[in-house]
């Protein structure tokens, strides 16, 4: 199959997915729901602290970190497998087409990514529009390149989805999608916990290499702490932040480092999921 021939092929199965996407109740719910806790997490910010009112851009985007690196993940892992895996005779039916498997998986992947981006600039705009309206413009910036850092992180969790899902193509999605909370919950819990906990028993040299191995081998701690020194800069307060500063020697340093391993997150599972779903027998 011809290089051109592919494209269109992928081309046709993103917009198929897209329209599945749109028709789906929860690509809707996921937006709404994310348009709700982000202006909430906008208005409760000065509550919180005695005060009243909006927050800013740049408090809303720092307030926000989190609520992203718990959200977005969740629902690229199970949208993500869902689509991936679909039962058998769906799955049947759509590799019976005259094109490569792998076209079938990364037209999947980029429609599927294409709509979840879409529910959350839709979150992230409502939200935006709100605190435009009460708070001004100020630290418009950081709340863009937390935007940024939620699309990425929906690429990141969309092609580990993937790669979760390859094995369960043609068969029961349970399994699947266990693992995928199993998944979701180390990566934006448990490991962060982990390496936090055996940090305080190791000495500073040994437990600032810990902090910082985890937050490189971790996408959802990547996005994390890149989206804080994004918007903080060098003022981002944590353990992890502060180790990856010193071990990169400042922003620019820790931004390429960061850049890297979120990069890596993406391609890898992708290639690994190709060829896995290239040796299930349907």
């Amino acid at each position: 199959m011809s290089a051109p021939t592919r494209l269109a092929a992928l081309a046709l199965v993103a917009r198929q997915e897209i329209a599945l996407a749109v028709r789906s109740r929860w690509t809707a719910i996921f937006a709404a729901v994310f348009a709700l806790l982000a202006v909430g997490v906008a208005a409760s910010g000065y509550i919180l602290s005695g005060g009243s009112g909006f927050e800013d851009f740049a408090r809303t985007s720092v307030s926000l970190v989190q609520l992203v690196v718990l959200v977005v993940p969740l629902a690229a892992l199970v949208m993500g497998v869902l689509a991936v895996a679909p039962e058998r005779g769906t799955a049947e039916l759509l590799f019976s087409q005259p094109i490569g498997r792998g076209v079938v998986l990364l037209g999947q992947l980029a429609g599927l990514f294409v709509a979840l981006s879409a529910a959350e600039l839709i979150g992230f705009g409502a939200a935006g529009l709100v605190v435009f309206l009460n708070a001004g413009e100020e630290g418009a910036g950081a709340y863009f390149l937390l935007v940024l850092g939620a699309i990425l992180l929906t690429a990141v969790f969309l092609a580990i989805a993937a790669l979760v899902g390859a094995g369960a193509v043609g068969r029961k999605r349970v399994r699947a999608l266990a693992l995928a909370l199993v998944v979701w919950f180390a990566a934006t819990v448990l490991v962060d916990v982990a390496a936090l906990g055996i940090a305080t028993l190791l000495r500073s040299t040994a437990a600032s290499r810990l902090l910082v191995a985890s937050v490189v081998l971790n996408p959802a701690s990547a996005i994390r702490v890149g989206s804080l020194l994004a918007v903080q800069g060098t003022a981002a307060f944590g353990a992890a932040s502060l180790a990856l500063l010193r071990l990169t020697g400042g922003p620019v340093g820790a931004a390429l480092l960061l850049g890297a391993s979120v990069l890596a997150w993406i391609v890898l599972p992708v290639a690994a999921a190709i060829r896995r779903l290239g040796h299930i027998d349907l």
